[in-house]
């Protein structure tokens, strides 16, 4: 987010370290001692554990350093041995790491070492700067079944920042196994925290979310109007706004 962001000429606090040859955990030791034995100030760090079954693969360490909060993970690549569904994770290349991102403008790296922009995936800054697109690295729904709260969130990058969705995307949002995850994969919170998203701000749109709601049919999925049925199209009415809390409770 905060190399999009800067290239957007947007503030942003989103920040997101990766690294190459440790754990993020490991590597948030080593500027927690650091910064303890530099000056004696006192780093606070947190973890987030790996949660596959919220599609959270990697374990994550959170701290502040001066005015900013931010993340540090290791980059990722993942295996499956034969017969079995559940990922083998590790340590991975800029390419790997890019290409399990959610969108192309979100898999840009800014290089510290050498201060350059790298697009692994090669259409992340087109897309960001050019084409104004949400496109996913792999094929939509290889990259929705990793984690289908993505669908909410292409829906909330394309009203942010007024962009176009890929029509594979749109067309990946259909398929029953791709709504089914969504529906039964996340959790209500995280369903609500990212449409939260879509309506506050100088940015926020509801209309244009709904529309994408409803040609994504995600409509009975979010605001539960209905029993949802992967694939087919809702043809319900319209949620109404004055009932949103409740139904995001």
């Amino acid at each position: 987010g905060w190399v999009r962001d800067k290239l957007l000429g947007r503030t942003s606090d989103d920040v997101d370290i990766s690294v190459d040859n440790m754990s993020g955990v490991e590597f948030g030791e080593c500027i927690k001692a650091y910064m303890e034995q530099k000056d004696g100030t006192e780093v606070k760090m947190g973890v987030i554990q790996a949660n596959p079954d919220q599609s959270k693969h990697l374990e994550t360490a959170t701290m502040r350093l001066g005015e900013h909060e931010i993340d540090i993970v290791n980059l990722r690549t993942e295996s499956y041995s034969e017969g079995s569904r559940i990922p083998t994770i590790a340590i991975g290349t800029p390419t790997e790491d890019a290409e399990r991102r959610d969108f192309c403008m979100n898999a840009l790296f800014y290089n510290v070492n050498t201060g350059a922009v790298e697009d692994w995936t090669g259409r992340g800054l087109d897309d960001l700067l050019t084409n104004r697109l949400v496109r996913t690295p792999l094929p939509p729904s290889v990259t929705f079944l990793d984690d289908p709260l993505r669908l909410l969130r292409a829906v909330r990058f394309a009203v942010r920042f007024n962009f176009a969705i890929d029509d594979a995307v749109v067309a990946a949002a259909l398929e029953p196994a791709v709504s089914s995850a969504l529906a039964t994969k996340i959790s209500r919170e995280r369903v609500g925290k990212e449409f939260e998203g879509m309506l506050s701000g100088s940015c926020a749109d509801v209309p244009k979310a709904l529309g994408y709601f409803r040609v994504m049919n995600l409509l009975n999925i979010i605001f539960g109007t209905g029993a949802c049925v992967p694939g087919v199209p809702w043809t319900g009415p319209w949620p109404s706004l004055s009932s949103l809390s409740l139904s995001l409770s």
